[in-house]
Formats: structure tokens, C-alpha cells, sequence
């Protein structure tokens, strides 16, 4: 049987192994689950930290989870202060402090943290750094409108921004790298923090640096080959930057991304979907990029992993992609109790889970809300308890309680700044205890059911976004879909290309909800995972998906999953390009017509 291991076991510097497992971390063959609780040390007098890591370990925590905000550490261009200047700076004591009371750490030294803090933690020479600065359509700074002060944000693309970071990083790894596990108690790095393009994520907020256009066409040109090649598929107009004598030829040096969504027929679609697609590569090989600065800096050799927002599948955040530059892919949770959160919360979670189950990962909460920011709408501990019981029940199987410790900007921690147990912090600590009890952590929950949604019906919803500024993002936390949200627009094809199957898709949870049948969301860039285990397969498609999808689908159909496709037939590629052949030809798939509940939950009959 697994063991529970503290850093303080560690018996030298080289017996140090810290990997992966579905039920948590693997340090030196032990298994610990993943149970943090967040604790902001540069808000708290240092006088207070031993009495506040105390209670989180009295709590049942496992881990500290710490921010390292790179504002609150710059006092100079190139020089950190880590507590010469300022005792609440001395992170290397703060960790010291973790190892002595047999405690690990999850370390998230950014450089985005948000945490509340001005300028979501980067100096603010940076944000101010034109070379740095995301661009607009126009070529303008891209400014999120936050409180305490609006800012604008970095761009991923920017080569000047990263060249910051790696001088940061650097700085930071002189510090921290000797507490790296076992000669610290730092045994997970979090890269980055909810990547989605500072929350200004619309298909066409960003990134129009000039940075981000020479990655677009790098892309471009990796995925095509030929000018010619492209125009085959590009149909209908196309944004291009002038010749120095007017008008040149379309050509990879001179092609720009759409700035605003003017398709006006399906086979046009191609060019505002692959500028969709980009948005991903940038984010993940950004996210790559920060990985190799940390790795570079000393800040290696133990598990990454990144936390995605909110709404997530409305972002151009792509688990897929972002798993493979770092080691697995987590979840914030901060939910109001209610049947709608309840059906998101089941989303997010399950296919987490299933990533989790197929990859032997942890299924983590990377940020459960504990309390919540001083100028987000309230959420009370009833909330709060329901999203993390919600999101245990469809499969998480560990949670970072965020923020365990309260603190400035803050508002509901279980635990106040001295390290004062509240009354909420009885429900935490009845719950660690029961989740210890029962190895809860072992758990696995059978999913014989996934609801498949192909990565284009993603890209075109975010593509197909009417409300701007107000991104579907936010409106997905509003509890609204495409529906509510996109263009009606039919291009052609008789019926609203953006709205089908989330109808579908929504008709499907519900049915199989109402019926206690388990199932998983999963998405078409997880196929490589998605379908292990699965006796049933619901795809939900407005009518076309990437060929290596269907060919997914068809091996699963070969070996007796039984597969349904709707309300669509399938007509068209991922890029909503008509088709020479379809691999589901002649293969036995199911196909329901229609987005209604009655249909849906025939076919559940049906099938159960």
C-alpha cells in the first residue's frame, strides 16, 4: 500500500524523485495526494507565517500552494528583493518554513498571476513596454478593464516580453532552485496562470503584434506550403498589408488575419478558423516557451502543470496542445450553487477526469474557491461547498483551497492572517479528513458514455461571436452559449452553423442527466484519449470534423462503441471544407436529426 511521505523523510540530494500518478503526485515511490491550500506570504507580517502554514497542515493540507507575483519582487530592472528590502519578500524563508513543518510546495512564480494584484503581477515598466504590449486589430494596446487600475496586457508573441521573463525567471531560479524537491520541499511548478490572453480572448482582441503576425504566417506557411495552396481553400476576402508600390500579390510575407467576422458563406470559413486555431498554437507554445526559461533557470526537473479559467472551452486555450509543453492540465472552480453550474462544473470535471484516467495524471482543482475577490459578485460558503463537492462527484480526485489563508483583496477565507480558524474552516477540514479516510484519491468514476464536441465547433463559436468585448468566456460564466451569444447567420447552408450543436449537445446533458446515466464531455483534440472506455459516443456536430476525428470514430464503431452524430450528418472536414470522402462512410453510426430534449432523450432510451 502507498504510503504518505513529508519532505522532511528526504535523506539526501539525490534520492529525489518527484512524477505523476491518476491519484496525485509520486515522491521516491509514495503516492500524496494533491490537497493544497494557498497562502500569499508577501501579504502576511512573517511573524504570522508559522501559525498560518500550522493550519493549513491542522486543516489536512498535503501542499502549499504559493504565488511568487515577479511586481512585488522587482525593485529594479534586473534586481529581485527577497526580504534584504522588505521581510514579507523572503520566499526562500517562507519555503524554508514549509520543508520544517513537513510540508511540500506548488510553486506559481507566473509570470501572470493575477492574485488581485496591479497588473496581475508583472512590473509595471512591462505592461508599459510597447515592445511588450498585446495589439488590437488597429495596432493599439489591448487594455483589460480590472480593478485596481486598468492595464495593458502583454503580449505572448512578444519576443521582448519573453526576453523579460527569462531575465525574471533567471533572478528567481538563483533564489529558489537549491528548495527544488528533495532538497526543498517544491515539488510542482505551475507555468503561467490561466492563459487565456489576460481574459481579452475574443477571436479578434488580439494579437495583432507585429510578432504575433510573423508567428501567424510562420503557421500558415508550416500548414500549406504554397500561397497557391491556401488559396485553394481560402475563399472570399482577405486582409493583406500593402505593397510599397500598392496593391501586391497575396503572399506568405503579406497576409494578415482577419480583424472581424465577414464570411458570408460556409466554404469561407477556412481563413476566420484557422486564425482560431493560431490562437492556440500561440498560447501553447508560448506556455513552452516559459517551461524552457524555468527549466533554463534551475527551475526543472520536477512536474508542470497549467491552470485553465472559467469557460475554458470558449478560450483559445486547447488542453491537448497545452499538454504537451507541460506535464498535465488542471481546472479553477469558483461557482455559484445551482442546476446550470451544476451541468458546467460536470463538464469540466469529467473530462478532466478522463485525461487523467487514460494519461495517469492527477484530475486537479488547480484553484477551488475558498471566499472569493473583493469585487466579484458573492459567493457564500454554500457555494462554495457545492462547487467543490460537485466537482469531486464528476471526478477531480484533488483541489487547492484558494485562498485558505485570508488575505487583502480577499473576501471568505477559512482561515484569517494570523492563522485563526473561522467557522467555514470546519467544512474543510470534516472534508480533507474524509477524503483521507476513504483514499478518495484512488477513486475512479466509469463513464460508459462521452459527449464528443469536434475542437471546430469550439473555434467557429468564438469566431462567430456578436457581443465583441464581452467574450464568450464571459458569457459562458453568465450561463449563456452560442446561442445567446453568436451570429444566427446561415452561410448558405439553411440552418445557423453556430448554434446546432450546442443545442445538441446541451439536449444530450440533460437527457442522460435526467436518466442517472454517467457520462464524460470530452473534446475531438483529446480523441487520442477520449474514447478509452467508452461503450457510447455522442458526437455533437454541426456537420463536419477533422478527418483524424472520423477516423477515430470509426475504429470505435470497428471494435463495437456504438456511435451518434447530430443533429448534423457528416458533410464537411475541420475546416468546414466539403469533403472528397467521408471515413464514416458504410460505418454503423446512429443519426438523430434534431437538438430537441424529446429526441435526445429517445435515443437515450434507446441506447440504455
Amino acid at each position: 500500500m502507498a504510503r504518505i511521505v513529508a519532505p522532511s523523510e528526504a535523506t539526501g540530494p539525490n534520492n529525489g524523485r518527484v512524477g505523476l500518478c491518476r491519484s496525485g503526485l509520486v515522491i521516491d515511490g509514495a503516492i500524496v495526494p494533491l490537497l493544497a491550500g494557498a497562502v500569499h506570504y508577501f501579504r502576511l507580517d512573517p511573524g504570522n507565517w508559522r501559525a498560518c502554514l500550522e493550519a493549513v497542515k491542522q486543516a489536512g493540507c498535503r501542499l502549499v500552494d504559493l504565488y511568487v507575483p515577479w511586481n512585488e519582487h522587482e525593485v529594479a530592472p534586473g534586481k529581485l528583493d527577497f526580504g534584504l528590502a522588505d521581510p514579507r519578500h523572503d520566499v526562500g524563508g517562507f519555503l524554508d518554513l514549509v520543508q520544517e513543518l513537513g510540508l511540500y510546495a506548488i510553486l506559481r512564480p507566473g509570470p501572470h498571476v493575477n492574485a488581485e494584484l496591479s497588473n496581475f503581477g508583472i512590473p509595471e515598466r512591462v505592461v508599459w513596454d510597447p515592445a511588450c504590449q498585446a495589439r488590437g486589430p488597429s495596432g493599439s494596446p489591448v487594455v483589460l478593464p480590472v480593478v485596481p487600475r486598468m492595464f495593458p496586457v502583454p503580449s505572448y508573441a512578444s519576443d521582448a516580453y519573453h526576453d523579460e521573463v527569462r531575465r525574471y525567471f533567471g533572478l528567481l531560479g538563483a533564489e529558489l532552485a537549491s528548495r527544488i524537491y528533495p532538497r526543498g520541499p517544491i515539488v510542482l511548478l505551475q507555468i503561467d496562470n490561466e492563459g487565456a490572453l489576460f481574459f481579452r480572448d475574443g477571436a479578434y482582441d488580439q494579437d495583432y503584434h507585429p510578432d504575433a503576425l510573423r508567428a501567424y504566417r510562420d503557421y500558415l506557411r508550416e500548414r500549406y506550403g504554397t500561397i497557391d495552396a491556401l488559396r485553394e481553400v481560402y475563399r472570399g476576402p482577405l486582409r493583406q498589408a500593402p505593397g510599397d508600390d500598392g496593391e501586391a500579390a497575396l503572399s506568405f510575407t503579406n497576409i494578415l488575419p482577419p480583424d472581424r467576422f465577414r464570411a458570408t458563406a460556409r466554404d469561407e470559413l477556412a481563413y476566420y478558423l484557422d486564425w482560431a486555431a493560431f490562437q492556440e498554437h500561440l498560447l501553447a507554445t508560448s506556455l513552452g516557451r516559459f517551461a524552457r526559461a524555468l527549466d533554463a533557470a534551475g527551475l526543472g526537473g520536477i512536474p508542470t502543470a497549467h491552470n485553465f479559467p472559467l469557460a475554458d472551452n470558449t478560450t483559445p486555450l486547447n488542453a491537448a496542445r497545452v499538454g504537451e509543453v507541460v506535464d498535465f492540465v488542471g481546472h479553477d472552480f469558483y461557482h455559484r450553487a445551482s442546476g446550470e453550474a451544476r451541468t458546467r462544473i460536470a463538464a469540466r470535471a469529467s473530462a478532466s477526469a478522463q485525461r487523467a484516467e487514460v494519461l495517469d495524471v492527477p484530475a486537479f482543482a488547480c484553484e477551488v474557491g475558498a471566499g472569493y475577490p473583493a469585487y466579484f459578485p458573492r459567493l457564500s460558503e454554500r457555494d462554495s461547498m457545492f462547487t467543490v463537492l460537485t466537482a469531486l462527484a464528476y471526478g477531480v480526485r484533488g483541489f487547492n483551497i484558494y485562498m485558505a489563508i485570508q488575505r487583502d483583496r480577499w473576501i471568505g477565507a477559512p482561515y484569517d492572517e494570523r492563522g485563526r480558524a473561522r467557522p467555514f474552516a470546519s467544512f474543510w477540514e470534516r472534508l480533507l479528513a474524509a477524503f483521507e479516510r476513504t483514499r478518495f484519491h484512488e477513486l475512479s468514476r466509469a463513464t460508459p458514455v462521452r459527449l464528443l464536441v469536434p475542437r471546430v465547433e469550439r473555434r467557429l463559436a468564438r469566431v462567430m461571436h456578436a457581443l465583441g468585448p464581452a467574450t464568450a468566456a464571459l458569457m459562458t460564466v453568465m450561463g449563456q452559449g452560442p446561442r445567446e451569444s453568436c451570429f444566427e447567420d446561415e452561410l448558405g447552408e439553411g440552418y445557423p452553423l453556430a448554434l446546432q450543436a450546442d443545442d445538441f449537445g446541451r439536449a444530450f446533458e440533460q437527457a442522460l442527466s435526467l436518466r442517472g446515466v454517467p457520462y464524460a464531455v470530452v473534446g475531438g483534440e483529446d480523441r487520442d484519449v477520449a474514447f478509452a472506455g467508452a461503450r457510447w459516443v455522442i458526437c455533437a456536430t454541426t456537420g463536419g470534423f477533422a478527418d483524424a476525428l472520423a477516423e477515430r470514430l470509426a475504429q470505435a464503431a470497428a471494435a463495437g462503441t456504438r456511435i451518434t452524430l447530430g443533429p448534423r450528418p457528416r458533410k464537411w472536414d475541420g475546416q468546414l471544407q466539403s469533403l472528397d470522402g467521408d471515413r464514416l462512410a458504410g460505418v454503423a453510426v446512429e443519426e438523430v436529426a434534431s437538438s430537441g430534449i424529446a429526441e435526445a432523450d429517445a435515443a437515450v432510451g434507446r441506447a440504455i
